[in-house]
């Protein structure tokens, strides 16, 4: 191990050199220029209460620890003139019933004035930054107040006229998600459609594909691993519903329902000193290290590692997962100069991982039920290397203007030996067409911008400014064997290919992203009303290259995308809200099972009309929304096997959610979706009206959490998870079943001395059904039927010290 450990880091340090230059002044030492009785100027608009302190904070230079029930749902009427830190704390909490309390040099303290009464509950450190960090939760710490919006900076959740949720490393570890593809399961919204222990995770969002490319890593997308993202590297996952291109920019896939953004952990002012040891049936074994501390003079450096090893075989016969993460992040907090490098390399083998199932046009839909075995071959396997890195910046070029940036790069390496699994008759039988496949890409994102806050009159503004240009370039290669045949019930083992029938083209193909958006949020009423307007032009060039020869579906184009958001603050409480947003995504790109294969298709148009309220009760929080997104629909031809555009498609549908505590030590988290998905303007109008496949009416969950009383640090946990009948196809004759899970677990955490120690279990899918959970995504190029997980343990023991 000694001699292996230094090879796979390699590429790993080479990044961290290249992206770490550019983030020297890291090494400068800064020291502040004022003492906390000086005056000086300072602009800082009117709006929540903690939005306010938090930006104050950070101009100021000093660290504040507030209790999030203290200063949920009150505003501030802001500041604007010269104030000494103190003086302009108290103006900020002029009427709020709140206080400051000095607990060292430059530290603070919120507390409640002296009234007879006081709340006992534990602070939550905010930093003095603009959003690279923020610790601000929902009671149980399951979802965070405030989330990162790309363009318009780190808002909180009462102030957004968005859709979003903002999940915690808390929920992460709570739940045992080694992956993306396990937190998710925690919202409604949002399905998985790839098998667990299949080559990559894959997911819709209202009812559309949301690739693992399209996954952002702090704002900037097609930076973090494409085919499965580790949740160890995780402080927060904001989970934002409706087109986000205002928000980052186009994506590199063009999800359509929505966007993802993982924000990486930091160094907080408490040395973090972490090990957990894992289990996962059958035999996964490993462990993780998070390791965390914060230096320098009033500790303006921070570290932050993660590592994680885990390797063993899964439920599935012959099916094992070897996956490794190491990623360091460096982050720099001055008294106006904010700055973060992140650094990363992930490794994943799966052997014999399952695909999609694919069903013939004469083939019923197989027996979930029926399926016991793994059908992937023992010789299938996949491969995946990725090295990351970003470099982050915030710079507070005067107090109502801040200029932001960012940086991103990925090389990553992919071989798969796979096979397709299409059943051809009611008998579940399918051909075994083995594969090689292997994919090259290199990404490099980048980003810049300004903010500024300013007054006209009674009108506040936050005006952004901002410019993004994304680079890909991807060779695909391999080769195809000769075939055998199997079966989905009794699966046959064929031997390891070694004829090859024929080589597949070399396919080259570069992506250039680039765009400039605008966007001011005004305020109105003291802020009680905010309106968002905002437009991103945006240019998509693909170019593609087949075997050295230029491709003939090459594209060019541009467009300007306006969106629009309102927000009414109705109380302290209660926020209503309406959007209108407009996305432009990259043309799809034909699969290889059609006759069109790596065809490209021009880019296309999403629009969403969306309307909601959130409800904050302090403890917990309610939200509500109806929602309208079009887009054009997409299919492979049953028939001619050719894939292309036929018609439009609309999700008509309505949310409802719930998180954090309505009752001491009861903590609920989850909520229900209703989709009505309609074809429109097909070929012929065959198949106008009907429902759009892979696309359940109803998707709900329910996750609950209860402390044992008289058991202190003993949790007990379940979630129900429900998904109604999906079709398979756009004429609706073939149907998967609806399907439900409940999964059960229990926590228990206590002390050693000095060591805080958490025990936890979990069993996911207890009653060990088998289903279809998934149909695929009814835009998504290459549909089938994704199975559901066998019953799954999960255990793990964290000892913090």
């Amino acid at each position: 191990m000694p001699a292996v450990l230094p090879l796979r880091l390699r590429p790993l340090l080479k990044l961290s050199l290249m992206l770490s230059l550019s983030a020297s002044p890291l090494f400068v030492p800064v020291s502040y220029a004022e003492d906390t009785a000086a005056r000086r100027s300072y602009q800082v608009p009117a709006g929540s209460l903690s939005a306010a302190l938090t930006r104050f904070a950070g101009l100021s230079g000093v660290n504040l620890s507030v209790d999030p029930a203290l200063v949920s749902g009150r505003s501030s009427s802001g500041l604007s003139g010269e104030y000494g830190v103190e003086e302009g704390f108290a103006r900020l909490l002029q009427g709020s019933g709140l206080q400051l309390q000095p607990m060292g040099d430059r530290d603070y303290m919120l507390v409640p004035i002296p009234d007879g009464s006081s709340l006992e509950l534990a602070p939550t450190s905010i930093l003095g930054t603009t959003g690279l960090y923020d610790g601000d939760t929902y009671a149980g710490g399951q979802v965070a107040r405030r989330g990162s919006q790309g363009l318009l900076g780190t808002r909180d959740f009462m102030e957004t006229p968005f859709s979003m949720t903002t999940y915690t490393q808390d929920a992460v570890k709570n739940q045992q998600a080694r992956t993306l593809g396990d937190l998710i399961a925690s919202d409604p919204s949002v399905r998985a459609t790839n098998p667990a222990g299949g080559r990559y995770e894959q997911f819709t969002i209202r009812g559309f594909s949301l690739f693992n490319s399209d996954v952002a890593y702090n704002g900037l997308y097609g930076v973090l691993p494409t085919y499965t993202i580790d949740m160890e590297m995780a402080d927060r996952v904001d989970i934002f519903k409706g087109p986000t291109q205002l928000i980052n920019g186009i994506s590199p896939r063009g999800s359509v329902g929505g966007g993802i953004n993982v924000v990486p952990k930091r160094a907080t002012d408490k040395d973090i000193n972490s090990f957990t040891g894992n289990w996962a049936s059958d035999s996964q074994a490993g462990g993780a290290v998070d390791v965390g501390r914060r230096f320098g003079e009033d500790n303006k450096f921070g570290i932050r590692f993660n590592g994680v090893k885990q390797s063993g075989d899964t439920e599935w016969e012959h099916q094992s997962v070897d996956r490794e993460m190491a990623v360091l992040g460096l982050d720099f907090r001055g008294e106006r100069l904010r700055l973060s490098t992140d650094i990363g390399h992930t490794e994943r083998d799966t052997d014999a991982p399952q695909e999609r199932v694919q069903v013939a046009a004469n083939a019923p839909v197989p027996s979930a039920n029926d399926v016991r075995r793994n059908y992937a071959q023992s010789w299938s396997k996949a491969s995946t290397n990725d090295t990351f890195g970003t470099v982050n910046a915030e710079y507070d070029l005067s107090d109502n203007v801040m200029l932001y940036g960012g940086m991103g790069a990925r090389k990553s390496n992919h071989d798969f030996l796979r096979h397709a699994v299409s059943v051809t008759n009611a008998a579940g039988d399918f051909l075994v067409l083995p594969r090689d496949f292997t994919r090259d890409e290199n990404v490099r994102t980048y980003t810049a911008g300004v903010r500024n806050w300013f007054q006209t009159g009674s009108v506040s503004h936050e005006v952004n400014l901002a410019a993004s240009y994304f680079y890909m370039d991807f060779e695909n290669g391999g080769a195809r064997y000769a075939q055998g045949r199997s079966n989905l019930y009794n699966p046959v083992q064929i031997p390891t290919p070694s004829v090859q029938t024929r080589p597949d083209p070399k396919v080259y193909t570069e992506n250039r992203f680039s765009g400039v958006a605008l966007s001011d949020t005004l305020g109105f009423f003291d802020d009680r009303l905010l309106l968002t307007l905002g437009a991103r032009w945006q240019r998509v060039k693909v170019d593609d290259w087949n075997n050295g020869v230029k491709g003939r579906t090459a594209y060019d184009e541009e467009k300007i995308s306006p969106s629009g958001g309102l927000l009414f603050k109705a109380t302290d409480k209660l926020s209503l809200y309406a959007n209108y947003m407009e996305g432009l995504s990259q043309g799809k790109v034909a699969p290889s099972t059609s006759a069109n294969d790596d065809e490209i298709f021009p880019p296309f148009i999403s629009r969403q009309v969306e309307v909601g309220a959130k409800y904050d009760a302090g403890a917990f929080a309610v939200t509500a929304a109806v929602f309208r997104i079009k887009q054009p629909a997409y299919e492979t031809n049953a028939i001619t096997t050719v894939f292309g555009p036929n018609g439009k498609r609309q999700n008509t549908g309505a949310e409802l959610s719930m998180f954090g505590e309505p009752l001491k030590g009861v903590r609920l988290l989850g909520g229900v979706m209703y989709i009505d998905s309609k074809l429109q303007d097909t070929t012929n109008g065959a198949t106008n009206g009907n429902r759009a496949p892979a696309t359940p009416k109803y998707n709900v969950n329910l996750g609950a959490e209860w402390d044992v009383p008289g058991l202190e640090g003993l949790t007990l946990t379940s979630r129900g998870i429900y998904s109604s009948s999906q079709y398979l196809d756009t004429s609706n004759v073939k149907e998967i079943d609806a399907w439900n899970r409940v999964d059960v677990g229990a926590r228990y955490a206590f002390k050693v001395d000095d060591k805080h120690i958490t025990l936890r279990a979990n069993v996911e899918n207890v009653a060990d059904k088998r289903y279809w959970s998934s149909a695929g995504a009814s835009d998504d190029s290459e549909p089938g039927l994704t199975l559901s997980t066998p019953r799954t343990y999960l255990l793990s023991a964290t000892v913090d010290f």
